[in-house]
C-alpha cells in the first residue's frame, strides 16, 4: 500500500522508521535482527536509505591507492527482502547524485516488478567522488527533476519512448523537507519555493529533516501552508545517544541542538546520555502526538534499543 494511503486511513498518529543497509560485505542477518525488533511496533513502512559510490584511499606497498566504490549498496535487495520476508512496505531512497537517469529508470523498472509502490525522491548529499556521465547518459541534477523522472513512468513515458510493452508505473512520491531550511538556501522562503516545485511536480508527502526544537517543524508547516503546500508533513526525529553526536549531527545535518540538551549531555556520565536523550525525544512525541502529525518518523538507522524504550515510556498502544 502507498504512504499516502496509511495517511489518509490512519485513525491517530503512525510510527515509521528509517534503517540504513549494511556495509558493503556484512551480514544482512544482523538488519533482519534489527528489522525484527521493529516489527513489534508494527510500522506501516520502514525507509531504506540510498548511498551513491565515494572516494577511499588505502595504503599499499606501492603507495597510496585511490578506490571507488559504494560503501552500503543492496537497497533495492534490502527493500524486497523486508517486503518478503515480513509483509511489511518499505520506501527505498533514490539519489540524483552518484546516478545516471538511465540507472534511476532501470531502479524503478526493477522496484515496479517487486511491487514496491513507494519512494523517497532525493538530489543526495555531496560526496568526494563526482561520478562521469558516460556519453549519451544524463542525470538528474535536483530532486525536483527525479520527481519529474518518476511521475513521467507513473505517465508510461519512459526515457526509451519506443519501448515495447512499456506499461504506467503507480509510484507514491516522497520528498524531504527542511525546518531549520536547507543549508544550501539563502533562506526559508527560497528553500519552500523549491519544496513547492517537487510538490507541483508531483510529489504526495513530505518526510523533514530531523529537528529537535518542535518549534521548528510547528513553524516549518505554519510556512508551508501559507505558500500553498497542502501535503501531509511528516516529523522527523532522532534520538541522540553519545556525546560525540554533538558534534557530528550539527556538522552532517546542519541543524539546531539546544543549550539545554547540548548541556545536560555534557554535563552527564558516559552511560547516561541515552537516558538523557529518550527523555528528550519523550518530551518531542507528546507534543507532536497532542498535535495529531499524521506520523513521526525515526532516523533509527541499526539502534534499536533506544526507540523501543521510547515507544514503552510513550505507552503508544501498539
Amino acid at each position: 500500500m502507498k504512504v499516502i494511503e496509511y495517511l489518509e486511513k490512519a485513525k491517530r498518529t503512525l510510527i515509521s522508521f528509517e534503517i540504513i543497509p549494511p556495509l558493503r560485505g556484512g551480514d544482512i542477518n544482523q538488519l533482519f535482527s534489527v528489522i525484527d525488533e521493529l516489527i513489534k511496533l508494527k510500522p506501516p513502512f520502514i525507509d531504506v536509505t540510498s548511498h551513491a559510490a565515494e572516494v577511499y584511499y588505502e595504503e599499499t606497498p606501492t603507495g597510496i591507492r585511490k578506490k571507488i566504490k559504494r560503501k552500503r549498496p543492496g537497497t533495492i535487495g534490502i527493500c524486497a527482502a523486508i517486503k518478503n520476508k515480513y509483509n511489511i512496505d518499505t520506501v527505498p531512497h533514490l539519489l540524483c547524485r552518484g546516478f545516471t537517469k538511465e540507472e534511476t529508470e532501470d531502479a524503478l523498472i526493477e522496484l515496479n516488478y517487486l511491487g514496491i509502490e513507494n519512494v523517497l525522491a532525493l538530489r543526495g548529499d555531496d560526496t568526494s567522488y563526482k561520478k562521469p556521465i558516460p556519453l549519451g547518459k544524463t542525470c538528474n541534477e535536483y530532486a525536483v527533476e527525479l520527481v519529474q523522472q518518476i511521475i513521467n513512468m507513473n505517465n508510461g513515458k519512459y526515457l526509451e519512448e519506443d519501448l515495447l510493452d512499456a506499461k504506467p508505473t503507480d509510484f507514491c512520491v516522497g520528498v524531504a523537507g527542511y525546518p531549520e531550511k536547507h543549508f544550501e538556501s539563502p533562506n526559508l522562503k527560497t528553500d519552500l519555493f523549491y519544496l513547492n516545485e517537487k510538490i507541483k511536480a508531483g510529489a504526495e508527502y513530505i518526510v523533514t529533516q530531523m529537528f529537535f526544537k518542535n518549534e521548528h517543524y510547528f513553524n516549518f508547516v505554519k510556512k508551508c501552508r501559507e505558500f500553498g503546500i497542502k501535503v501531509p508533513i511528516i516529523p522527523g526525529l532522532k534520538l541522540i545517544t553519545s556525546k560525540s553526536q554533538l558534534k557530528t549531527i550539527p556538522k552532517e545535518f546542519h541543524i539546531e541542538i539546544p543549550d539545554e540538551l547540548t548541556e545536560e549531555i555534557l554535563a552527564s556520565k558516559k552511560e547516561n546520555v541515552i537516558d538523557i536523550g529518550v527523555e528528550w525525544a519523550y518530551k518531542q512525541c507528546e507534543e507532536l502526538l497532542n498535535n495529531n502529525v499524521p506520523a513521526i518518523h525515526f532516523y533509527i538507522l541499526q539502534n534499536v534499543e533506544p526507540l523501543r524504550r521510547l515507544i514503552k515510556k510513550l505507552n503508544y498502544n501498539i
